[in-house]
């Protein structure tokens, strides 16, 4: 799909006129975003600033820090909710927002999944691969039901989810 047709799309799945509340989830690769990620993620969430009603990481380095930057420079760092690793290797630190509890990695991102409504994904692979935590979130959302939108390295988004 388009990357100029993707907001619209959403627009059609929360559409704003009827989607009072929106609570985002984000994962994404510790090797930080490409500059298109990074542009179509603050896109997306320009579009939707009125109605999203939180916004939910995983603290690491990369894109997890990265996500958290774009959301504060909106002017939204009081809405974010960390979901820091128990691990700190390869954790952030990111300061803002309510801080939870720290769990194991696949765990804290089940606990992403569960709170949103939308999942965003900045994957630094084109294709699905096996032993990432990235794709193990995407994997676990889109098993899960919870709207996705998988946005690629190049900019390219590709949306998964179910309309009940």
């Amino acid at each position: 799909m388009s990357r100029f047709i993707v907001v619209p799309v959403i627009i059609i799945i929360f559409n704003p006129n009827k989607v009072k509340k929106m609570i985002v989830g984000f994962t994404g690769t510790k090797k930080r975003m490409t500059k298109k990620q990074k542009m179509m993620i603050k896109k997306i969430l320009i579009k939707f600033k009125d109605i999203i009603d939180e916004y939910h990481h995983g603290d690491c380095i990369g894109s997890d820090e990265e996500f958290h930057e774009i959301v504060s420079s909106l002017g939204f760092n009081f809405k974010i909710n960390i979901h820091p690793p128990i691990n700190p290797k390869y954790r952030a630190f990111c300061k803002g927002g309510i801080i939870l509890p720290s769990k194991e990695y696949i765990e804290r991102d089940d606990d992403i999944i569960d709170a949103s409504t939308l999942m965003l994904a900045t994957p630094k692979e084109f294709h699905e691969i096996l032993h990432s935590g990235t794709w193990t979130t995407i994997r676990h959302s889109i098993k899960k039901g919870i709207p996705l939108a998988i946005i690629y390295p190049n900019g390219k988004i590709d949306l998964h989810f179910q309309r009940n």
